[in-house]
C-alpha cells in the first residue's frame, strides 16, 4: 500500500512545525547566553559598547544555529511523533495498513532536505558572519593585531611591531619542516595606523627568530631613491605555530570554498586535516539529520502510559546528547590523525543510523 500524498503532507507539516518552533526557541536561548557572556568579557573594556556586543552575538548566531540543527531535528521529530501517537492518529494509520517505514519516509525526506539546506545555504552565511565575528573579537576583546589570510592569490598578512604596522603579501608560501618561506614578497610599512613609511620588494623571505629575513630586497622610501639590500630584516612576533593557528578556521570557510582552500594549504605544505575533516562532516550532515529522525521515532512511536512517556522522552534526549559527545570524541580522534578523516567524519551519522534502524526493526518486525 502506498502512502497517500495528503497523509504525507500532514505528517510532514507536523514535523516541520515542531522543528521550526524548537529551533527558534534554541536560537533565542543561544543569543541570550551569548550576549551575557560577551558582556562579561567586555566588562574590562569600556570602549566596547552594548551595541557592539549585540552585533557580535548576532554575527555568531548563524554558526551556532548550525550546531543546533541536529538537536532541533531530533526534538522536533520526537515532539511530532509523540503528538500523533498520543492522539492515536498513528495507531489508526497503522490499522489502515500503513507501516512505520511508509509514514516515516516524508519526515526522513524533509530532514534530509533540511541537512542540504544547512550545508548549501546556512553554512555559507555562517562562514561569512563568523569571519566578521572573529575579527571583531580579536580586535575588541583579545587585542590581537596580526591577521593572516591564505588564498589562491597568495598570502596576506597584517602585523604590528615597535616600528608600526606592516602589510605583507607573498605570491606563494612554503613550509619545510619548521621553516616558513615566502616568494615574491611585497611589504607595505606604516607609522601608526595609516601613515605610509616605505615599501619593500624581495624575491625571498624566511621566518627566523623574531624576524622575516629577506634577500635581494629593494626598499622604496618616499622622496628618496630606491636602495637595494642583499639582506633585509622585518621585525615580527610570528612563529610557525602562530601562522598555522592564524589560517582561516574551517568554520569560517564556505562549504563551496573549502575544497579549493584545502588544496591551497596542502600545496603550500601545511596540514589540512582539520579543514578536510570539517568538510566531510558537512557532507555527512544530511544523513545525520535522517539518523536523528530514526532515533526520535524509535523512542516515541509506541503508545505508552503517562509515566512511561516521560521516561521514554528522557531516554531520547539522553541519546541525543550521548551522540553529540560521541561526535566530539570521534572528531578529536580524526583531528589527531588517530583515525582516518573520512571514518571520523562519517562514523557519528553511520552509528546513529544503524542504532535507529536496529531499534525500529526490533519494534516493528521483531
Amino acid at each position: 500500500m502506498r502512502l497517500s500524498t495528503t497523509l504525507s503532507f500532514y505528517i510532514g507539516r507536523h514535523f516541520l512545525l515542531s522543528f521550526l518552533v524548537l529551533f527558534a526557541l534554541f536560537v533565542l536561548m543561544v543569543v541570550l547566553f551569548d550576549v551575557v557572556e560577551l558582556l562579561r568579557r567586555a566588562a574590562a573594556r569600556p570602549e566596547v559598547t552594548f551595541g557592539m556586543v549585540v552585533e557580535m552575538a548576532l554575527l555568531k548566531l548563524p554558526h551556532m544555529a548550525q550546531k543546533l540543527f541536529p538537536f532541533a531535528v531530533l526534538f522536533g521529530g520526537m515532539a511530532a511523533f509523540w503528538r500523533l501517537t498520543r492522539s492515536h492518529e498513528l495507531m489508526i494509520t497503522r490499522a489502515a495498513g500503513v507501516s512505520a517505514w511508509q509514514f516515516l519516509f516524508p519526515v526522513i525526506a524533509l530532514a534530509f532536505l533540511l541537512g542540504i539546506l544547512q550545508i548549501t545555504m546556512i553554512n555559507p552565511l555562517a562562514s561569512t558572519t563568523l569571519t566578521r565575528y572573529d575579527r571583531l573579537e580579536a580586535s575588541l576583546l583579545k587585542g590581537q593585531k596580526s591577521f593572516l589570510a591564505l588564498s589562491s592569490n597568495g598570502l596576506w598578512l597584517r602585523q604590528s611591531n615597535a616600528d608600526g604596522q606592516s602589510v605583507v603579501h607573498a605570491r606563494s608560501v612554503l613550509q619545510h619542516g619548521k621553516n616558513v618561506e615566502l616568494r615574491d614578497v611585497v611589504v607595505f610599512s606604516y607609522e601608526g595606523a595609516d601613515q605610509f613609511r616605505e615599501r619593500t620588494d624581495a624575491e625571498f623571505a624566511r621566518l627566523e627568530d623574531g624576524f622575516w629575513h629577506m634577500t635581494n630586497a629593494r626598499v622604496h622610501t618616499p622622496e628618496k631613491l630606491p636602495r637595494l639590500e642583499k639582506d633585509h630584516w622585518l621585525a615580527t612576533d610570528l612563529t610557525l605555530s602562530k601562522i598555522q593557528d592564524s589560517f582561516a578556521p574551517p568554520e569560517t570557510m564556505s562549504f563551496w570554498d573549502l575544497p579549493g582552500f584545502i588544496g591551497t594549504l596542502e600545496k603550500a605544505g601545511f596540514s589540512a586535516v582539520r579543514h578536510r575533516l570539517y568538510w566531510h562532516t558537512l557532507l555527512a550532515a544530511p544523513f545525520l539529520m535522517c539518523a536523528m529522525i530514526l532515533i526520535a521515532a524509535s523512542f516515541t512511536l509506541r503508545h505508552t502510559r503517562r509515566g512511561g512517556t516521560t521516561f521514554i522522552i528522557a531516554c531520547g534526549v539522553l541519546t541525543g546528547f550521548v551522540l553529540y559527545f560521541f561526535s566530539d570524541i570521534v572528531f578529536a580522534l580524526g583531528l589527531s590523525d588517530s583515525v582516518p578523516v573520512t571514518l571520523a567524519a562519517w562514523t557519528p551519522s553511520g552509528v546513529a543510523t544503524l542504532l535507529g534502524l536496529a531499534t525500529l526493526l526490533h519494534l516493528e518486525d521483531g
